[in-house]
């Protein structure tokens, strides 16, 4: 049976060229199924919005995998606790630090770290010179959360605008658990 990846983006959308759009295509020609929804109002995001079509998504999709990016990563913090889930795998990608003051994103903030993000493996992929979580705050939720983390030098937010076209990490991370279950 195929993988359901869901992808979730962050402010503004992860069109092409940026590293997400490309994972979505990649993870299709490795037949996985995928969801890459455009998430309400995107440049001007609503917390209570994107909680009621992400939750919308996954009791319909159902996904196996989840791969955030940015305020995605956010908004899953903000809704994991209400959902009835058990994921193989949480990618998150560049999270934003818990006091974010960016007026157009206030309803996100601030937020806790949830104590179980519901899955089975976790890996949090982190620059050290991120505009939006400097390393120290990158460092202390990664140990909140306890969970994996790949550092990236000099990745900025890990976005087209820092160069990340392709971020072929992501797409070997989840395809190593696929690899993993063919051995077994």
């Amino acid at each position: 049976m195929s993988k359901r990846v869901l992808i979730l983006h962050g402010w503004g959308g992860s069109s092409y060229p940026h590293w997400q759009a490309h994972l979505a295509a990649d993870l299709i020609k490795e037949n996985y199924v995928v969801s890459f929804p455009h998430l309400p109002n995107m440049d001007f995001p609503n917390l209570d919005e994107w909680k009621a079509f992400i939750k919308k998504e996954v009791e319909h999709f159902q996904p196996n995998i989840v791969v955030c990016h940015s305020l995605g990563n956010i908004a899953w913090f903000h809704i994991v606790d209400e959902l009835d889930i058990l994921l193989d795998k949480l990618m998150l990608v560049a999270p934003v630090r818990k006091n974010c003051d960016l007026k157009e994103l206030t309803t996100f903030f601030p937020y806790r770290e949830p104590k179980n993000l519901k899955s089975k493996e976790v890996i949090m992929a982190i620059s050290d010179n991120d505009p939006y979580m400097n390393f120290e705050e990158a460092m202390a939720l990664q140990q909140e959360l306890n969970v994996g983390m790949k550092i990236m030098e000099n990745a900025g937010h890990i976005n087209a605008q820092s160069g990340f076209g392709k971020l072929d990490c992501a797409l070997d991370w989840i395809k190593r658990e696929e690899e993993c279950e063919l051995q077994e």
